[in-house]
């Protein structure tokens, strides 16, 4: 069963101020999930949940982990395919262990390095957005040092398909993949200035100039953009007060 990304945690130093950096960019709402062992708050688009916020965990902290969104693939067996990610050549930073109440999950690595996470969820199905709802993840873009390797890896792993390939002339080609037939990621080589191979996610926004504004007046920066990309929408590369990076996407300027 092919599978995709389907919930997003920013891991942060200062989750109180994610949680006003955010909705004040995004519009999202928040609520707290009840944990005894951490503040973990949910984010939510509309009545729909689209990830959440977090303090980096402790052991992760003394590794040298910094803020970062990361996502996370929907597994059917964990277990599994958290040993499918590792006979492929990934990292397996933690095996599967319970959530209680929500699911059972794993955090590994592409064997370029690239975070995600493996969750087997409890509950039933959440639909999947109608494409470009404000507040969603409307694009997912990887960065690694070898583009046809990136790819394969993740077709043998969770059923993704190649789909265009777009010449971004001396920055190479930019890899366009699918999930049941449908564009949801972006995959391409590294570039020089870019430190590590990552996962990057876009969130869905109404007009891109007025979002980078949002950005820039609440302590956010501006990395690069905002931009039009093929297709004719939107970009703009963004970094909240914590240091985590983030992209913004809509069909208008």
């Amino acid at each position: 069963m092919a599978t995709g990304f389907f919930w997003y945690e920013l891991m942060t130093t200062d989750v109180a101020a994610a949680e006003a950096f955010y909705p004040a960019v995004i519009g999202w709402t928040t609520q707290e999930f009840p944990n005894p062992d951490m503040r973990y708050v949910v984010v939510n688009a509309g009545e729909a949940g689209v990830g959440g916020l977090m303090t980096i965990p402790a052991e992760a902290a003394k590794m040298g982990a910094q803020p970062a969104w990361v996502g996370y693939i929907k597994a059917g067996d964990v277990d599994a395919q958290t040993e499918g990610v590792r006979k492929a050549g990934g990292i397996v930073h933690r095996p599967p262990e319970e959530i209680p109440g929500v699911g059972r999950f794993s955090v590994v690595a592409d064997p370029q390095g690239a975070m995600f996470m493996l969750l087997q969820p409890y509950g039933p199905d959440q639909p999947p957005p109608v494409p470009m709802t404000p507040g969603h993840v409307g694009w997912r873009e990887w960065m690694g040092d070898d583009l046809e390797a990136g790819v394969d890896f993740y077709a043998g792993q969770f059923g993704w398909t190649r789909d265009e390939a777009v010449d971004m002339g001396e920055m190479g080609t930019y890899q366009l993949v699918a999930l049941d037939g449908a564009q949801m990621a972006g995959m391409m080589k590294r570039p020089p200035h870019v430190p590590v191979c990552f996962w990057g996610f876009y969130f869905n926004v109404d007009g891109i100039d007025a979002a980078a504004k949002r950005v820039t007046d609440n302590g956010g920066q501006i990395v690069m953009g905002p931009m039009q990309v093929p297709g004719g929408q939107w970009v703009v590369n963004c970094m909240d007060p914590q240091g985590a990076h983030f992209g913004l996407l809509s069909n208008s300027k």
